[in-house]
């Protein structure tokens, strides 16, 4: 596995290269808007700004330039641009 800067409207966090954007980003405390999970909605869109990803196939619209974090997963850094501010939720200390 390797390890990877994903970097999120400007905010960068560790990523790696074997898991879709999309599950990443909600393990590092981001809720990005998602519904379907399967690239079917479109609701996971964002710009790439830079990097590559391995897309899988999906049935939503794609503008030049965009990905859908449910089926992109990615190879090198990349840096990804919301329209909209993405939510972020503190996680709880694990109990020792």
């Amino acid at each position: 596995m390797s390890r990877i800067a994903i970097t999120v409207n400007g905010h960068a966090l560790v990523g790696n290269t074997h898991q879709p954007l999309l599950e990443q980003l909600e393990q590092a405390g981001l809720q990005p808007e998602f519904q379907c999970r399967n690239g079917v909605c479109g609701a996971c869109r964002c710009k790439l700004d830079r990097g590559n990803v391995a897309q899988e196939d999906a049935m939503a619209y794609l503008a030049a330039g965009e990905i859908l974090t449910c089926r992109s997963t990615p190879s090198e850094d990349v840096a990804l641009e919301f329209d909209y501010q993405v939510s972020f939720v503190a996680k709880k200390a694990a109990n020792l």
